[in-house]
């Protein structure tokens, strides 16, 4: 039986200090400004907190987006990209600004950022699946901190249907992290759009994701960069929690919040882990994608 069942939620808050491989997602309003300029003075607090982290002793990643949104900037592109090989050209380019910048700013913290690429391939492909997860483990190994995103430049299909919610969890699967932090321009989950139903209602504990939960999931993300939305973080926490993660929707701004997260605070939505034993990730892949 899984002990964290029994726990309460500020119990289970009370442990997530304790997680040992920790995932942290950011969105493109995180990483960015309105116009599309990197935004540097959260792109350096973001680097500090992962860089203390991986200091006290945790294997952390950071699944960043914002590849295609700093592209645009570059090439001074003011509309969303209408075709998949003008948004591949500029995922190429904002990819190649996004790195340059976290690795000169963990080298500030004398630390070392990795990239890596995915796409859902990746994961269907027995062979590919496993040097995956024999790349992280000598990442961590060698105290590295790994960047995720996307393979937007090479994959259709990633650019058509995916979101960095979805790829924080299947990337817990795969690695056996026990918590996925969601950085967001929400504060959690609500029962309703906060931003069209004044009435809707904080949830902050979710035991367990039952099918009334995924339906009550709804594009909620009112960024033009960005493309999650609710529905995707909830479809996110049920890849986490059915994996064995717990998992944390909590708003970005400002990105220190994390640390009082990780110290018990009242700090967003959190979705307990609830290690499914019949969970199959090829098989969930398959059958989402």
């Amino acid at each position: 039986m899984n002990n964290k069942k029994t726990l309460t939620e500020q119990e289970l808050r009370d442990r997530l200090s304790l997680r040992k491989r920790i995932i942290i997602k950011v969105g493109s309003s995180t990483v960015t400004h309105k116009n599309g300029d990197l935004h540097l003075y959260r792109l350096e607090k973001l680097v500090r907190l992962l860089s203390d982290l991986r200091g006290s002793g945790h294997d952390v990643m950071l699944v960043s987006s914002g590849a295609i949104a700093v592209g645009r900037k570059a090439m001074s592109i003011t509309q969303r990209p209408a075709t998949t090989e003008l948004k591949q050209a500029l995922a190429a380019i904002g990819q190649a600004r996004l790195m340059m910048t976290y690795q000169k700013l963990f080298a500030e913290y004398n630390h070392v950022a990795s990239q890596v690429l995915l796409t859902k391939f990746t994961l269907l492909n027995e062979e590919s699946l496993r040097n995956a997860r024999g790349t992280f483990e000598s990442l961590f190994a060698l105290n590295s901190i790994p960047i995720i995103n996307e393979n937007d430049t090479v994959s259709t299909s990633e650019i058509s249907f995916g979101d960095n919610d979805r790829l924080a969890a299947l990337v817990a699967s795969i690695t056996g992290a026990d918590l996925v932090i969601l950085l967001s321009d929400i504060d959690g989950l609500y029962t309703d759009d906060p931003n069209r139903n004044p009435e809707a209602s904080f949830i902050s504990y979710v035991p367990y994701i039952d099918d009334s939960l995924l339906q009550m999931g709804k594009s909620s993300s009112t960024s033009d960069v960005g493309t999650g939305g609710m529905r995707s973080k909830i479809e996110a926490a049920r890849i986490a929690t059915d994996a064995g993660a717990d998992m944390l929707i909590m708003h970005g701004k400002p990105v220190e919040r994390v640390m009082d997260a990780l110290g018990g605070a009242q700090v967003g939505t959190l979705f307990a882990a609830h290690k499914n034993p019949d969970f199959d990730l090829h098989r969930y892949i398959r059958e989402e994608y």
